[in-house]
């Protein structure tokens, strides 16, 4: 049975509804699911419309040419997802929430450690260097239109307890969901 058919399945859709949501035709849809590999604007548009990773609706990896890859300088493959050790690379980020630069370096050095070099770990780092860019800016900002020292003890607590409700929102999501709720349209690694 094809990816696209599974996940398709199990959301409950039918051919024709997610032909609808995605306007990918029924016909390309049909081809897809019985074996013809899905590219381009149709792959993206299927797997945002499933809220999924395009990975995730590819049957088969992909064989490519090895003088391809020397050409274009790919040579990092997309390693399985373990969840359970996404999960821990992302609660790793909790630990070190008061030390900035270590919210990203752990979770970097777990996701070699774990081999776990797939979009998921990249995402929950860049989620965490974009915070750790973002953190010291809106403190800053807040010094600086001097509402007092209240206001700026009140906007630190708040500035950790933001990157702690991400972190434990997106360890939620990936129990329930296997993704992440807070990511980004990039990856920063």
């Amino acid at each position: 049975m094809s990816s696209l058919k599974t996940i398709r399945e199990q959301k409950n859709l039918t051919q024709e509804e997610l032909s609808e949501k995605s306007k990918i035709s029924v016909r390309t849809i049909q081809r897809i699911e019985s074996g013809t590999e899905p590219k381009g604007h149709t792959l993206r548009a299927l797997a945002q419309t499933l809220e999924v990773e395009e990975s995730e609706l590819k049957d088969q990896p992909q064989i490519t040419n090895e003088t391809d890859e020397i050409e274009t300088g790919i040579e990092e493959k997309e390693t399985p997802v373990n969840y359970s050790y996404i999960k821990m690379i992302n609660l790793s980020s909790l630990i070190f929430t008061l030390l900035p630069p270590l919210n990203i370096f752990v979770p970097l050095m777990l996701m070699f450690v774990m081999k776990q070099k797939n979009s998921l770990a990249r995402q929950i780092i860049s989620v965490q260097m974009i915070w750790t860019v973002l953190a010291p800016v809106t403190f800053m900002l807040g010094i600086f239109l001097k509402f007092g020292k209240q206001f700026t003890l009140i906007l630190m607590i708040l500035i950790v307890l933001s990157n702690v409700f991400i972190i434990l929102r997106n360890a939620a999501e990936i129990d329930r969901n296997k993704k992440l709720y807070f990511r980004l349209n990039f990856s920063m690694i």
